[in-house]
């Protein structure tokens, strides 16, 4: 792109500013001008709004975790499917050493789907959210 010499000058100007000075620069345009920087990226928005299908897209609300692969900590993998799916010993260890992947917990809100693969995550399990 061909620029003028003087817009030059102001890009290399602008390029020596600081974040916040920047940020003055913009308000100080827009108060000068009367415009807002937010403005076109508002009408972007709407425009892809409206350009959007008329059928809402259905929100996930419910999720699954599954154990894919239980890695070198066995026994640690163990005893938080124990907990989280409230099993016995006998039954978490027969889930764990099972056909895998697996679903833990199914139904589930994506909160207690991100808690639940965080503790699995920690002892070395693999984990998926479904």
């Amino acid at each position: 792109m061909d620029l003028s010499p003087n817009v030059q000058g102001v890009i290399e100007q602008i390029e020596k500013l600081t974040v916040l000075e920047l940020s003055d620069l913009v308000k100080a345009l827009e108060d000068k001008f009367g415009v807002s920087a937010a403005a076109p990226v508002a009408m972007v928005a709407a425009s892809a709004a409206a350009a959007a299908p008329a059928e809402e897209e259905e929100v996930q609300t419910e999720f699954t975790v599954a154990l894919i692969g239980i890695g070198d900590k066995k026994l640690q993998v163990i005893k938080e499917v124990r907990a989280i799916a409230g099993l016995g010993l006998k039954e978490a260890k027969e889930f764990v050493e099972g056909d895998l992947p697996k679903a833990i917990k199914e139904d589930i809100t994506k909160a207690e789907a991100e808690q639940i693969k965080s503790k699995l995550d920690a002892v070395g399990a693999n984990v998926e959210i479904k």
